[in-house]
């Protein structure tokens, strides 16, 4: 995949590789089909032979993009992985995020690394709450959505109130790209708009291979029901007469999100939704530095660390730094300078990802993932750059909402401990707090959800060897950062406790909503309103 190229890496040929490039997530509410998705649009890139869906999410060892422990026994996605694969020469980078609420943090640093989303919505569900979410921060990134109305091939709603929903949910107008032929839970196929012809589908083996398509005039079909064909034209004419048709721009300028149908599970519709990326989304453009100037996508090369992950595959026992392409070209072996403290980064060891798999990174173009292997010193949110200095905008963190003490159960692994903690606070997935005197009862744990604790223990088993137990949840659910200098103002409050970030950093915790706002009225200086 990767392309030949001189030491010069011509301005134009930076240009040229980063228009062949869309990047995007694909993102949804827990269990509308994400990872059943990423595996379809694999297979109709020829990245993999079979899906792993044949048997349900119960079993689906053989998923590409869930690799983790507490993934495959629960069958659901809880960390991001990043599939690298071409499509009609173009090269596509997928990266998977997780639908549980209690991971949005991990979601959202996906989100800043992508050019576009790619938005499931259960066909029997509609908008759900975490999906409601999940739009309202692709509005503040400013990132264009594609809407894709998945499981029609079972029973749910109608196409028209869910188009209502999405519209009253996310204040886009969603256009019809194509519509279904037969209602939900009886899907016969696809077709275009004002369309006398429709993309009939037949599906094979539960979805493990393609399905077989063949586009057929639906006024002359006899299999179809009769009625159908009628309905499904009638209903794509009343989409199109509400809302429009599609425009390039209006979804560029996230006023529209197009709206396309499938069965990912059968593998209906993916390849029309591979289609539709390729010709309309958007390929990677110049983004804006700390200062708020453009870094030029053809100019020197410049990357973003939009995660770190260890324990990714066993065999290796390596950390990788997940590093966002933004500008010029990335080469491996290149000199590279660390923004935030100035020190070299080695890029010797660097990969693509593909799912659970790697492939050697000699070549990588604005909008790849480039995995860098064991580099020291790279945090989430950190920029590396050659050439002229940049520093790209930081990654924020989110206020815990929950709270653990943990405890090591075996004394003579204390190391380990100490070192699986650091890690886990390293990749952001849980936040360790201390007591000013060192929290001799323990670390604790701070999380957005109750999962994070679960994957948190099972991972400091498995990949330190280290068995920890938690102590029952403390009595606060909210908690926010200050300034140290306040300390002395924040520690005697009833209601708040103090602890300290590894860094040194004070972080407030309270018992309940109500005592954070009273104390944001009355130290407004140390913890604003919330905006």
């Amino acid at each position: 995949m990767d392309t030949d190229l001189d030491t010069t890496a011509p301005h134009l040929k930076v240009l040229e590789e980063a228009t062949r490039r869309r990047t995007f997530a694909v993102i949804s509410h827990p269990d509308a089909g994400k990872s059943t998705l990423t595996e379809a649009m694999a297979l109709h890139a020829h990245v993999m032979e079979e899906a792993g869906v044949t048997h349900g999410k119960a079993s689906r060892a053989a998923s590409i993009s869930d690799w983790g422990e507490v993934e495959r026994e629960r069958g659901i996605s809880i960390t991001s992985t990043a599939l690298r694969f071409t499509y009609q020469d173009l090269v596509v980078n997928l990266l998977d995020t997780p639908g549980h609420s209690d991971f949005s943090e991990d979601t959202y640093r996906v989100l800043t690394a992508v050019d576009f989303a790619v938005m499931l919505v259960d066909a029997a569900k509609g908008m759900e709450a975490q999906t409601r979410k999940l739009f309202a921060a692709c509005r503040r990134l400013g990132l264009p959505v594609v809407t894709v109305i998945n499981k029609w091939d079972r029973p749910g709603l109608e196409a028209l109130a869910l188009f209502d929903e999405i519209q009253d949910a996310t204040d886009r107008v969603p256009v019809a790209v194509n519509w279904p032929v037969g209602y939900a839970g009886r899907f016969e196929g696809l077709l275009e708009p004002g369309a006398d012809r429709y993309l009939r589908h037949e599906v094979v083996a539960s979805g493990a291979r393609l399905a077989h398509e063949e586009l057929v005039d639906g006024n002359t079909d006899q299999r179809l029901e009769p009625g159908l064909w009628g309905a499904a034209v009638e209903g794509a004419g009343i989409a199109s007469a509400l809302n429009g048709i599609f425009d390039p721009q209006s979804f560029l300028d996230g006023a529209q999100t197009p709206v396309l149908f499938t069965a990912a599970a059968g593998n209906i519709g993916v390849r029309l939704l591979l289609d539709f990326l390729v010709q309309h989304a958007p390929s990677p453009q110049s983004r804006k530095d700390e200062a708020g100037q453009l870094r030029a996508v053809g100019g020197e090369f410049s990357g973003y660390v939009f995660k770190v992950q260890a324990g990714m595959n066993p065999s290796h026992r390596d950390q990788v730094a997940f590093v966002r392409v933004n500008s010029g070209v990335f080469r491996k072996g290149m000199r590279l300078r660390h923004a935030q403290s100035g020190r070299p980064v080695s890029s010797k060891y660097a990969h693509h990802l593909v799912g659970r798999g790697r492939e050697a990174a000699t070549a990588s173009w604005p909008g790849d993932v480039v995995g860098l292997v064991n580099v020291t010193g790279l945090h989430v949110g950190d920029t590396i750059h050659d050439g002229a200095p940049v520093t790209f905008p930081g990654m924020p963190r989110f206020d815990p909402e929950r709270f653990r003490v943990v405890r090591n159960l075996d004394a003579a692994h204390h190391k380990r401990f100490l070192k699986g903690l650091a890690q886990l606070e390293e990749e952001g997935a849980i936040q360790t707090l201390r007591d000013a005197d060192g929290s001799p009862g323990g670390p604790v744990l701070g999380a957005v959800g109750e999962l994070q604790f679960e994957v948190a223990t099972a991972r400091l088993r498995h990949e330190f060897g280290v068995e920890v137990a938690l102590d029952a949840p403390m009595p606060y659910d909210r908690s926010r950062p200050f300034p140290s200098t306040g300390i002395d103002r924040v520690a005697p409050l009833s209601g708040v406790m103090v602890l300290y970030r590894p860094g040194g950093e004070p972080v407030a915790l309270f018992q309940d909503r109500w005592r954070l706002a009273r104390v944001q009225e009355k130290l407004p200086d140390l913890f604003p309103t919330d905006s």
